[in-house]
């Protein structure tokens, strides 16, 4: 994603724009993830339609959240209305709010197309899942 989704979506969720350190990957380890993540994503593609309970879909998306964002926190420590932006929840910032739309396309294989889209889907656990159920009942 470019800088100016990252700009966008910063201002969408009201907060300010923080670059963390990242880890260097060696071209052949980016290679290898890049096509297990292709795969993985052709996977979710072809078996969208399959059935997953409310409950587990949630504590997929928390577990998701956790490992995607690297959270100091558990899955079960993250309650389903609880604000994922700004200092009254987990605290995410815009950089977090673009590995969560790339993570929730990978995982899900439901993509956030716009900053004002991703202003109201992704601002609770609740919001999420409600976003990814939509979004699969439209494609079925």
């Amino acid at each position: 994603m470019n800088f100016a989704r990252s700009a966008a979506l910063a201002k969408a969720f009201g907060v300010r724009s923080a670059r963390r350190p990242r880890i260097a990957f060696r071209q052949e380890n980016y290679m290898i993830t890049r096509l297990c993540a292709f795969d993985l994503t052709r996977h979710l593609r072809q078996n969208r339609g399959s059935f997953m309970s409310e409950p587990d879909l949630r504590a997929q998306i928390k577990q998701m959240l956790v490992k995607n964002l690297m959270l100091q926190v558990t899955p079960e420590q993250i309650g389903d209305d609880l604000p994922l932006f700004g200092p009254d929840g987990l605290g995410l910032d815009s950089i977090d709010a673009l590995e969560l739309a790339v993570s929730m396309e990978k995982t899900f294989g439901v993509g956030v197309p716009s900053s004002d889209v991703a202003g109201k889907a992704l601002r609770t656990v609740n919001t999420i899942h409600d976003y990814i159920l939509e979004k699969r009942a439209a494609a079925a």
